[in-house]
């Protein structure tokens, strides 16, 4: 089966960075530094207008838990249709009830919202509290793929559940460990998971700007970069 890198990108610039890169989908974000939420309908659209590569699109209106009200709802459908109107190739989304089980009444509506797009179940999945019934109950909804460290910090530390998920799904489902993807650790992920998608940040800090009149409002951003992106692609090569 042909390897996929996919980019977490939070900016115009990672995107294009990524896709420079050589990697084959982003998922596009922003507020990185929070786990991400969903990126507004200008960065949506010029990224779409620039890359030719597969743009998926995080389905999340605020950071924190993953259990939404209805009013989060509602702008989670609205998102959803904003991204389906600008042909985005597919959505990342995710939601769990207070036991800490899926939620698959919304994640049914949600995927409905969605229609032709693909969607990937987010790292929602790394909280749920059984992973083994999570996976079938992700499967039933119909998602291409699940984005998961294995219920660890990373994806590293997670490999062994990495490869028990990938087991379980025995093919019916993409399993792509996500967190702590590096050139460093990505071989040793693919021998030991089985897995053959990945997800990665492939960031550097950068500052906004070096004008000293700025300085008050300078912030060090993580930015994608492209070297990073190619090592990365040239390890999954191998």
């Amino acid at each position: 089966m042909r390897r996929v890198l996919e980019i977490c990108a939070s900016s115009v610039q990672s995107a294009v960075a990524a896709q420079a890169g050589g990697a084959q989908r982003i998922e596009l974000c922003q507020n990185l530094e929070q786990g991400g939420i969903t990126p507004s309908f200008g960065l949506i659209s010029q990224v779409m207008h620039l890359l030719t590569i597969p743009v998926f699109v995080l389905i999340r209106p605020r950071a924190g838990n993953f259990i939404y009200n209805p009013e989060e709802q509602a702008i989670m459908a609205a998102d959803i249709a904003q991204c389906r109107q600008l042909g985005c190739a597919g959505v990342v989304l995710g939601a769990l009830d207070s036991n800490g089980h899926v939620d698959t009444a919304l994640c049914q509506t949600l995927i409905a919202a969605a229609g032709p797009m693909q969607v990937t179940f987010h790292r929602a999945f790394d909280v749920c509290a059984n992973q083994s019934q999570a996976l079938e109950q992700v499967i039933a909804l119909g998602c291409q793929r699940l984005l998961t460290s294995g219920g660890h910090p990373t994806a590293p530390a997670g490999q062994a559940q990495l490869a028990a998920l990938v087991e379980q799904a025995a093919g019916r489902i993409s399993i792509m460990p996500g967190s702590g993807v590096t050139p460093h650790t990505i071989q040793d992920l693919m021998r030991s998971t089985g897995a053959n998608e990945f997800h990665a940040s492939a960031k550097r800090v950068v500052f906004s700007s070096h004008a000293p009149q700025s300085a008050l409002f300078d912030a060090a951003l993580p930015e994608t970069d492209p070297a990073i992106v190619a090592e990365l692609v040239a390890q999954l090569a191998q």
